[in-house]
């Protein structure tokens, strides 16, 4: 009987005890993750519709290439690259068009010129079509940049030399190039 009294009196106890609330949390974690790819994006042309026009390229009373050609500067507005990146000018004499057999004696079909691209770099990028080489050509910046690009024409002269007057043609034309490149 004492077995009884004292096995009642502990459900007793443990009937009558408050029930204590259990406390278990638990949590996850999850990874938020992604990606920027080095890309480079040249912007677009604000001046003059890409087009550096130098009207007649010749004084008409003698023949040469006119002394004072030039054109205003083209601004490559909106340009970025998300790493480092290099920038580089690449140009193209600029040559008669229909005219395309060699040129009497006396004369030449194309003018030479040098393009820089400012802005990117503390050194320009500058492109002499004259020049069998040009390491300028292509300048490094080691940060991740936006801003604009100028580009620029000048220092026009006239392939073969200064003594050479140019052939008639209704259309001369060459090219400038700028490229914007990642680098890893």
């Amino acid at each position: 009987m004492n077995r009884l009294k004292f096995f009642a009196s502990i459900v007793g106890v443990v009937i009558s005890a408050p029930v204590q609330a259990q406390s278990a949390s638990d949590s996850a974690d999850f990874a938020v993750v992604g990606n920027v790819p080095a890309i480079c994006v040249g912007g677009s042309v604000s001046e003059a519709g890409g087009i550096f026009d130098l009207g007649i390229l010749v004084d008409t009373t003698t023949g040469f290439l006119r002394s004072d050609l030039s054109a205003p500067s083209q601004v490559l507005a909106g340009s970025f690259c998300s790493s480092r990146s290099s920038i580089a000018v690449a140009a193209t004499p600029v040559v008669a068009q229909t005219f395309t057999a060699t040129a009497p004696t006396g004369f030449s079909r194309s003018v030479d010129f040098t393009a820089t691209a400012a802005g990117w770099t503390t050194t320009p990028a500058s492109f002499s079509t004259a020049s069998a080489s040009n390491p300028a050509a292509i300048q490094q910046r080691t940060t991740a940049f936006s801003g604009p690009i100028t580009v620029n024409i000048g220092d026009f002269a006239t392939t073969g030399g200064t003594g050479l007057r140019l052939v008639a043609d209704t259309s001369y034309r060459g090219t400038v190039t700028v490229t914007l490149t990642p680098e890893s």
